[in-house]
């Protein structure tokens, strides 16, 4: 099938009418059944499509039943339809959305003679009631402008319904995602994580020796959560691999407090690399106590570059450092070099224990480390011929069977042909300076028959990419198409990847993953770009996952980014992924988010398969509500504003402007009005206040505290909510416009996203 105005291929673009991917349902839907795989409705939607159907059948005898009832569900399920939001024009923000999906004419001419009488209890738009007596200006009325999509034509459309709920491939088999902005204006964020503690709060720190608190709305907090920067030894050189490396939370974070982080030094003329312990404020949960600092652990760094700087617990509790070989080119240091040497720290992967480390020793070698009982070798180590691991990740094992749990993955820079991927396990030789990646780099080394060294599960040549950055394996709850894959990147090319086992041969399966093009991304809120340099990966609480990337990598240059990554394909069911994060009791003033995606231009960015070192392409439309197809925009460069929906809320009176406080007004049936404060309490702010995208509602307000909205009529009064509606237009309330107050006792809210209340 081809567009039919420009002969172009139809573009695949699933999307509900919430504006968000189809999914799965978690229960069977009885009525809307053709729709049970995938589609944009829960067994809830369904129950109350069912519902609207026998209202309206009733109507009808037997005959009008039998004529009738297949079409009445026809149309109502539309709305369960991958494709819902193209059925009901939803896209194109200069229209409202239609009341009924668009129809093919030949399908339309029937229903029309047979089923007429069903329109006006199908639907309240009164121009299609006025259309409804003249079968040709009927179907004219529910024709779409872009015919691949109208009902039924588009379920025998194999471009439309092949590969449907499947992550898409463009012709050269490159998996195509989306991203979202998550955080920006740092300088290198090379390390976000989160402390497993309940509040979602996400950690992310820049190379010069800071790390920010960012709540789970995405607001930074002004305070930093640690700043070493006057210890932390770095620069401004584009390049340069020392500073603050790597923050890890102890798996007991939540009861001890305790923190680790790994970070180069200066001491006197030696540069060494420092694994450091730290113990959260007892009087500020969103800060470090800087006068707890122990040192862990310190190494001598015979070079400024190969620094490691990976740290963290594995499943077994203990703490795990990734150190580099020492720098320099091809690790000359002694015989064999540092990583072949397992008397030396450098070029391994160490394993230490720091529980119960208040007294006695800091740390303890756990007993079933490798190398214990090897005369001359370290007992921290763990793993060693390791070149420069860049990033490292424990993977959650699938959410159900638990498949692949604890298993580390790592990312080893190489030297100048190859960058590789290890799966690490106890005691095993990881090849470097023998080898590199699958080929012999010291072939003196390489034909050694003791050297017995684990292969990478995968490398890849230098003309992908010259510095590899581990990921991590997807095993989040909203994207379950991803469940499985580990998704990395190359620093230098921008190119983003990802393997996924094969379960029968144990080989893994290689492919690039793109930016989605076209209308791929074309969902609220996601974008198609990203900067060039991908500095690291991280997963949150819930373990979603996320990378990091900057425009100039420098330690000093504020435009690095955090993304989300986005499946624009299939997410999970409605609620099935809801979390509520514990209370942050927040001491120091948030900085809301604002993405800058706009801001760009300019940049080295990423869109598809290799990176852009010019402008950014012309950035296609992604927010909520799209331009339609062949329309400029307007001056300003934005598309134009469509009209709120009913029982959308704004804030108004604050008198210093403030967005997260004010008078209540509500958008009904096409007009602005203020809410009575009559009943008026925290459950019924609190639904307001999640509407705009607030964690709490701090305060329900009465008696006109944020002045009077006298220019609008009172259109709710005696408001009662649970505190779970999605809008107040769901809580008990009189009739639209139907009150007995006046303006002097219009409602308000003070809303925020801690239990704080900035006065």
């Amino acid at each position: 099938s081809q567009d039919s105005r420009t002969g172009a291929p139809v573009s695949l673009h699933p999307q509900c009418l919430d504006f968000k991917p189809p999914f799965k349902p978690q229960e069977d839907l009885q009525f809307c059944a053709m729709y049970r795989n995938f589609g944009c409705c829960d067994s809830a939607k369904d129950q109350e499509l069912m519902a609207k159907f026998y209202k309206i059948m009733d109507n009808f005898d037997n005959y009008g039943h039998a004529n009738c009832a297949g079409y009445v569900q026809d149309l109502l399920c539309q709305e369960c339809s991958p494709y819902a939001a193209h059925l009901f024009d939803a896209e194109d923000p200069s229209t409202p959305i239609r009341t009924l999906p668009g129809l093919c004419p030949d399908y339309c001419s029937q229903f029309w003679l047979k089923c007429r009488s069903t329109i006006t209890l199908l639907s309240d738009d009164l121009q299609l009631a006025q259309a409804e007596p003249d079968q040709v200006h009927f179907c004219q009325h529910l024709e779409l402008e872009d015919p691949d999509y109208c009902y039924p034509h588009l379920l025998s459309n194999e471009q439309l319904t092949q590969n449907l709920g499947h992550v898409l491939a463009d012709p050269e088999g490159c998996l195509q995602l989306c991203l979202e902005e998550v955080a920006n204006g740092l300088r290198n964020p090379l390390a976000m994580v989160h402390a497993n503690d309940g509040t979602h709060r996400f950690f992310i720190a820049e190379q010069v020796g800071l790390v920010w608190t960012y709540l789970p709305d995405r607001s930074k907090l002004e305070k930093p959560f640690l700043n070493i920067t006057k210890a932390v030894l770095t620069s401004p050189w584009e390049g340069d691999e020392r500073g603050f490396l790597g923050l890890t939370f102890h798996p007991n974070y939540k009861y001890n407090g305790k923190l680790y982080v790994y970070y180069s030094v200066e001491i006197g003329f030696d540069e060494r690399i420092r694994v450091s312990e730290f113990r959260v404020s007892s009087g500020d949960m969103n800060e470090v106590d800087h006068a707890s600092e122990r040192i862990i652990l310190e190494v001598d760094e015979p070079a400024s570059n190969h620094n490691g700087g990976m740290v963290m617990f594995a499943d077994d509790g203990y703490l795990y450092i990734f150190t580099g070989d020492g720098g320099m080119a091809g690790d000359p240091f002694g015989k064999y070099g540092n990583a072949q040497n397992k008397s030396a720290l450098l070029g391994k992967v160490l394993r230490i224990n720091v529980d119960d480390n208040d007294r006695g020793p800091l740390y303890r070698i756990p007993s079933d480390n490798p190398f214990v009982h090897e005369r001359g070798a370290r007992p921290e180590v763990y793993a060693y011929g390791v070149r420069n691991m860049w990033r490292c990740s424990v993977d959650r094992g699938d959410p159900l069977t638990k498949e692949g749990k604890g298993r580390i993955f790592c990312g080893d820079v190489g030297q100048n042909k190859f960058e590789e991927i290890d799966i690490i396990e106890k005691g095993r030789n990881y090849g470097w300076r023998a080898k590199e990646g699958f080929s012999c780099y010291d072939k003196k080394l390489c034909a050694n028959s003791s050297l017995d060294d684990v292969l990478p599960i995968y490398a890849y040549p230098h003309k992908m990419g010259k510095s590899v950055t581990g990921g991590y394996v997807y095993r989040g709850c909203e994207y379950p198409n991803l469940n499985g894959m580990y998704i990395f990147g190359d620093f230098m090319s921008g190119r983003m990847m990802n393997l996924q086992e094969n379960k029968n041969t144990g080989q893994w399966n290689y492919h690039e993953i793109c930016m989605g093009i076209g209308l791929t991304c074309a969902f609220p809120g996601l974008i198609n770009n990203y900067y060039q340099y991908i500095i690291s990966f991280a997963e949150d609480e819930a373990g979603e996952l996320y990378f990091m990337s900057t425009g100039v990598p420098s330690a000093t240059s504020p435009t690095g980014v955090v993304y989300k990554l986005v499946d624009p394909s299939r997410r999970a069911p409605p609620r099935q992924c809801h979390y509520d994060p514990l209370p942050v009791r927040v001491k120091s003033k948030l900085i809301k988010f604002r993405p800058k995606e706009s801001e760009y231009a300019g940049a080295a960015v990423v869109t598809t398969t290799l990176p852009q070192t010019t402008t950014k392409p012309p950035r296609h439309t992604r927010r909520k509500n799209r331009r339609k197809k062949g329309k400029h925009r307007s001056e300003s460069g934005l598309a134009p504003a469509a009209a709120p929906q009913s029982g959308a809320v704004r804030l108004a009176g604050d008198e210093q402007g403030r967005d997260d406080r004010g008078r209540v007004e509500i958008f009904v049936n096409g007009e602005w009005g203020t809410v009575c404060d009559d009943l008026w309490n925290t459950k019924n702010a609190a639904v307001v206040c999640r509407q705009l995208g607030f964690r709490f509602a701090l305060k329900a307000s009465k008696h006109s505290e944020f002045g009077e909205g006298k220019s609008l009529r009172i259109l709710l009064d005696d408001v009662q909510c649970e505190g779970t509606e999605e809008s107040l237009l769901d809580c008990q309330h009189t009739d639209i416009g139907i009150h007995n107050c006046a303006h002097y006792e219009d409602a308000g809210v003070i809303c925020g996203n801690s239990d704080y209340v900035d006065a």
